[in-house]
């Protein structure tokens, strides 16, 4: 230990020429992960890789994840956690309208895709369960929260008697709003003469017209 209390890379094998400390040495291995499956996909890299684009030595990396898969994981949970905060704040925005609630969070899926591209891919392209963990387990389930609630609150306005499950109404409208997102928003190669906002907002719109929830068109 030097004078000052400042740890050298010396005395810490695992710290990089960056400087980073332990307590956001794991944050910036997961940024590193973000990066590498952008550009690399989930598969694409191993965690000696992730190390060096952290600034850090493999050995400093073992400390925290055993695998690559760990590390895909924590970017996942990560990935849900700032997946449901945003749609939380949709749904918020468009309150008191249970219907502007409901449809602000559909919107809120294309844009988390758009905007989290690394973490999109760790939650649902990497292969890696959401029951790996009881932490991704407990994320996932929040960010499905969000949605089946907002679905709750508008099928409230359905009659009983045709009124579908709010987990089946909101899985509907996720499995939409994922697959405008996997066809037309992450350069697959499938072109559409509309943007994928146009596409998810009039695929919701007619959807809720089929349960009574919006007006028919004239």
């Amino acid at each position: 230990m030097h004078p000052g209390g400042k740890q050298s890379e010396k005395d810490d094998p695992g710290m990089s020429k960056r400087g980073y400390h332990h307590g956001n040495l794991k944050q910036a291995l997961i940024e590193a992960a973000l990066s590498l499956i952008e550009a690399k996909g989930p598969t694409g890299f191993t965690l000696s890789e992730a190390a060096k684009t952290a600034g850090v030595t493999p050995a400093a990396v073992y400390r925290h994840y055993q695998g690559r898969e760990d590390l895909i994981a924590e970017a996942a949970r990560q990935g849900f956690e700032i997946f449901a905060d945003l749609m939380q704040f949709a749904c918020d925005k468009g309150q008191p309208s249970a219907l502007a609630a409901f449809e602000a969070t559909g919107r809120a899926y294309l844009a988390f895709a758009r905007k989290h591209p690394g973490h999109y891919i760790a939650m649902f392209e990497s292969g890696i369960s959401v029951n790996r963990t009881p932490e991704l387990a407990m994320a996932a389930n929040r960010a499905k929260g969000v949605l089946e609630k907002a679905a709750e609150d508008l099928s409230r306005h359905i009659p009983p008697e045709k009124r579908p499950p709010a987990s089946m109404f909101s899985a509907h409208i996720w499995a939409m709003s994922h697959g405008v997102v996997e066809l037309f928003a992450r350069n697959t190669g499938a072109t559409s003469p509309y943007p994928p906002e146009d596409l998810l907002e009039t695929g919701i719109g007619i959807y809720l017209r089929g349960l009574g929830l919006v007006p028919q068109d004239d």
